[in-house]
């Protein structure tokens, strides 16, 4: 894909900067909408591999990542996450905010970019995210997810949409399995990105939430 093209249309976490070297912001979520109570604590390690539609299409990139979340009251996590991508370092944290319990709830991540060539003041965005989760059987259950990708540069080009589906599988108390599919638009733009990846989290300490 040439870097005018992928600038166009894939300006947001990672910015310009990051379609000079590869050509997608990560937009994967590898979570659900159940926030882990006070004193829990997640962390959940993460690999994806990106594609592109379109006769220029193919194979994007890879990423490897790790994301914490810990609980502070029922209804409010804190998150951050680092994600590699092919050179490049991503970075976002940010609140997670119950809205209907284990079900529904609200993300609002900032990150940034950093590397080599890379000018951080370009790409800093905000990825207010919508987390939904349904229960299947106690071992399984779907979340899904749809986010904006909102650059905070004036440079940082075009605000972009993503939707996330993914499976948990596991004793999901404790740890669960999260095979994740994902699409990226420019809704400005023809074409879009596809991410496959897989998570695994570790929970600690989680208490089922009260009180909403």
């Amino acid at each position: 894909m040439d870097t005018k093209r992928a600038q166009r249309l894939l300006p947001g976490a990672l910015g310009e900067a990051l379609a000079a070297v590869a050509c997608a912001p990560v937009f994967s979520d590898f979570q659900s909408a159940k926030l882990l109570g006070p004193g829990g604590v997640e962390l959940t390690p993460s690999v994806s591999t990106v594609s592109a539609s379109g006769e220029d299409g193919g194979h994007v990139q890879d990423e490897i990542g790790v994301q914490v979340g810990a609980g502070v009251v029922d209804r409010l996590d804190l998150r951050a996450r680092y994600v590699h991508v092919e050179g490049v370092n991503a970075v976002g944290f940010g609140p997670k905010i119950g809205l209907v319990k284990d079900r529904l709830a609200l993300a609002v991540p900032v990150g940034f970019a950093f590397g080599e060539d890379v000018e951080v003041g370009k790409t800093w965005a905000v990825h207010p995210t919508l987390l939904f989760t349904q229960p299947v059987v106690p071992r399984l259950e779907v979340n899904a997810s749809v986010k904006g990708l909102i650059p905070l540069s004036r440079d940082g080009g075009d605000t972009l949409v993503a939707v996330n589906l993914g499976l948990a599988l596991g004793n999901l108390e404790r740890w669960a399995i999260r095979p994740e599919i994902g699409f990226l638009f420019n809704p400005g733009e023809s074409g879009h990105f596809t991410h496959l990846g897989l998570g695994f989290t570790v929970l600690a300490g989680r208490k089922k939430p009260t009180g909403y």
